[in-house]
């Protein structure tokens, strides 16, 4: 299987809610376990208010199912409540594996 294509999501949550989107996150975790075609799924915080989603996939359909499933739909119900402004997404070729 090659992995050869990702998506980053930077997210920058409101002032006081980044312990609020740290725990979606934490949560988001089960919905990516859940998706076949997704190969891996990171959560992670790049300060105290901006947080990013990395995941990977080995096929492009694999990687449409993710963007139209649960995960981005979650984000959609709680973005207002928790996100400063919208996610920044990125669709990714990756060049190497380890």
């Amino acid at each position: 299987m090659a992995i050869d294509r990702g998506l980053l999501a930077i997210l920058e949550a409101k002032v006081g809610k980044g312990e609020e989107l740290a725990a979606f996150l934490q949560q988001a975790r089960d919905l990516a376990v859940a998706e076949e075609g997704t190969v891996t799924w990171y959560a992670f915080r790049l300060g105290e208010t901006t947080y990013g989603i990395f995941d990977t996939f080995a096929a492009e359909d694999a990687r449409q199912a993710h963007l139209s499933g649960q995960i981005p739909a979650a984000l959609g119900e709680v973005g207002p409540t928790l996100l400063a402004s919208d996610p920044s997404i990125q669709r990714v070729d990756i060049v190497a594996v380890k």
